[in-house]
Formats: structure tokens, C-alpha cells, sequence
């Protein structure tokens, strides 16, 4: 008899907790644990990882990042893909969530500033300037110049900007192997599949398998600026304490070591 009704509440007690009964408090605990997603330009792999780790060493609160071409990443966006942070290498793809008012109002900020280089293989011998009408297309021969989509990926668009204003757009366009990302373009050259490639400094900088040949005066193009701003769809607690964690003491360490400028703190 005993064991009977026994059972019989260990059956109510399930029962309870399957319907919900008590449920919130786990589930608040576990969503304090749960970091935002953050959908940010490849560009910034290097140094999100690290910063990401060092959010969840110090709040135990583990973020989930999604890294791709500041422009498709935005398209995601749109399409409804749950994010709740975005870091953009540009301004164009952050104002096209913004007038499509899929920003959280006032928490969009101009968070770091970047280069824009020609790098080589690490074997590589050049001895290129870049400045008016350099003779990049001669130097390339039969080789590749490897970019990211210069129609939409923010690097793509700078470096294009940067080969017309300088006058040699014209003749190197024939030889572009365009990737979908930086990283990708970067990986081209770190394989010796392109003889040059136009990425960003700190993309030179993760890549032991490429050198900087030169940097592009910052007068050949726009300033590279990466602007970050919570989603407004977003609820997950951790996404305002995780933008505002970007310009801490130890994360702006990561980011100028990795070199990156911080535009605020």
C-alpha cells in the first residue's frame, strides 16, 4: 500500500513538471547562461573568438557566433535568421537594416576602425608601392588577384574603390578571383592560389602564410568602419551586456592587438 502511493506521487510530480509547474526558474537559469548569437563580418573572427571566450570566462554566459560577408549576413537578417547582435565591416549593410528598421533603437555605434592592404604569399618576393597608376596588373602576370565579391562584400567594395581612384581598377579587374568572404580571399593567397590579395590588416596579421606588401593610402578609399547595433527582435538578456563588453579594458587589448581601432570606449 505504501509503495503503491508512493508511486503514484512520484507519477503526480512528473506529471506536474512536464506540464510546466515550476519550469520558470529553471528555464530563467538557463537562459542566463545563454549567450547572444552574433552574426559578424569574417574579418573579425580572429579576435571575436577570443573576446567571446573572455565574456563567458568572466559571466558564464557562452555567445554563439555566426561569421560570413557583412552583406549576407544582413540579407539573414531580413529573412528572419535570430540573431541578436550584428557587427558589420561597413556602414552600407547596417544602414540597410536600419532603414528597414530591424535595429533596436539607440544601440547602434561606430565600434572599429581597419586597413586595407595588399598581401602575398609568405615566400613572396615583391617590392610593390602602391600609388597613382602602380603597375599591380604587370606584376600579377598570369597570376590572380584575390578579393571578396567586389559587388557586395564590404572588402570587395573598398578595394575596388581603392584600384579605380588609384587608376589601375581597369586593368586588373580580368584577373580577380573574388571569394565570398575576406577570409576566403585571404585563404587564396595563404595557399598560393593568387599571387596578391586586397584584405584587410588584420586579416594579414592571423594569417602567418601571407605578408603585407603595402597599404593602401586611406585616401584611395572610404574609411573601413565596423558599426555594431542590437537586432530588434532581439530578447536575450546577454546581447546589451555583450555589446557594451566589446570596448572593456581586456577586449580593447584583443581588438588593438589584433589590429583593429577602437573608435570608443
Amino acid at each position: 500500500m505504501f509503495v503503491s502511493t508512493r508511486r503514484r506521487f512520484a507519477a503526480f510530480a512528473l506529471t506536474f513538471l512536464a506540464a510546466g509547474f515550476g519550469l520558470p526558474q529553471m528555464a530563467a537559469a538557463q537562459d542566463a547562461k545563454q549567450g547572444p548569437t552574433i552574426f559578424a563580418a569574417a574579418s573579425m573572427k580572429t579576435a571575436l573568438d577570443a573576446i567571446a571566450a573572455d565574456f563567458a570566462k568572466q559571466t558564464g554566459a557562452t555567445a554563439k557566433i555566426s561569421y560570413a560577408s557583412s552583406a549576407a549576413l544582413a540579407k539573414q537578417i531580413e529573412q528572419g535568421a535570430p540573431a541578436d547582435i550584428f557587427i558589420s565591416a561597413d556602414l552600407k549593410w547596417m544602414d540597410y537594416l536600419d532603414k528597414a528598421k530591424l535595429l533596436k533603437a539607440g544601440t547602434r555605434r561606430n565600434l572599429l576602425g581597419n586597413a586595407l592592404v595588399l598581401v602575398e604569399p609568405a615566400d613572396g618576393t615583391s617590392d610593390l608601392k602602391i600609388t597613382k597608376g602602380f603597375p599591380l596588373a604587370k606584376t600579377l602576370g598570369d597570376g590572380k588577384l584575390a578579393v571578396c565579391t567586389v559587388a557586395s562584400c564590404p572588402a570587395g567594395v573598398y578595394a575596388k574603390e581603392a584600384l579605380t581612384n588609384l587608376g589601375v581598377w581597369s586593368d586588373v579587374e580580368p584577373e580577380l578571383a573574388q571569394a565570398d568572404n575576406v577570409r576566403n580571399a585571404l585563404m587564396l593567397v595563404a595557399r598560393g592560389e593568387a599571387k596578391f590579395g586586397i584584405v584587410y590588416a588584420t586579416d594579414a596579421k592571423a594569417e602567418p602564410k601571407v605578408k603585407v606588401v603595402d597599404t593602401f593610402p586611406e585616401s584611395s578609399h572610404k574609411p573601413v568602419t565596423y558599426p555594431i547595433a542590437l537586432i530588434a527582435t532581439s530578447t536575450n538578456p546577454q546581447a546589451a551586456s555583450f555589446a557594451a563588453f566589446m570596448t572593456s579594458q581586456s577586449s580593447t587589448k584583443i581588438l588593438n592587438d589584433q589590429g583593429f581601432t577602437v573608435l570608443e570606449r
